[in-house]
């Protein structure tokens, strides 16, 4: 029994909802930068599905420079977050609003 595209599909909209529903529940800045990453990685699966389901190079295309762009968002905001967290440990994204100049 192969999975048909139909399955990666309702797979990555079942992780897609899990990243919002903890981006719009967690307060935490670090496991709402999980969940952005677990978001993203949900688009990636539906490109690749899309990819394969019409037998293009175009989705996987997509997912690489998608791919590209969440490693540089990893690097830059991960060392900006966990910083905040060494000086704040009980930082929420609440208090981090209130430190814009």
């Amino acid at each position: 029994m192969t999975p048909t595209t139909t399955w990666y599909l309702v797979l990555a909209a079942v992780l897609f909802g899990i990243g919002a529903v903890g981006l719009m529940v967690r307060r935490n800045p670090l496991v709402m930068f999980m969940c952005i990453e677990l978001m993203l990685n949900a688009v990636n699966l539906s490109f690749v599905a899309f990819a394969r389901a019409f037998t293009d190079i175009d989705g996987q295309t997509a997912v690489f420079f998608v791919m590209v762009v969440a490693a540089a968002e990893v690097v830059v905001g991960l060392g900006i977050i966990v910083s905040i967290l060494r000086n704040r440990p009980g930082a929420t994204v609440d208090d981090l609003a209130e430190l814009r100049g």
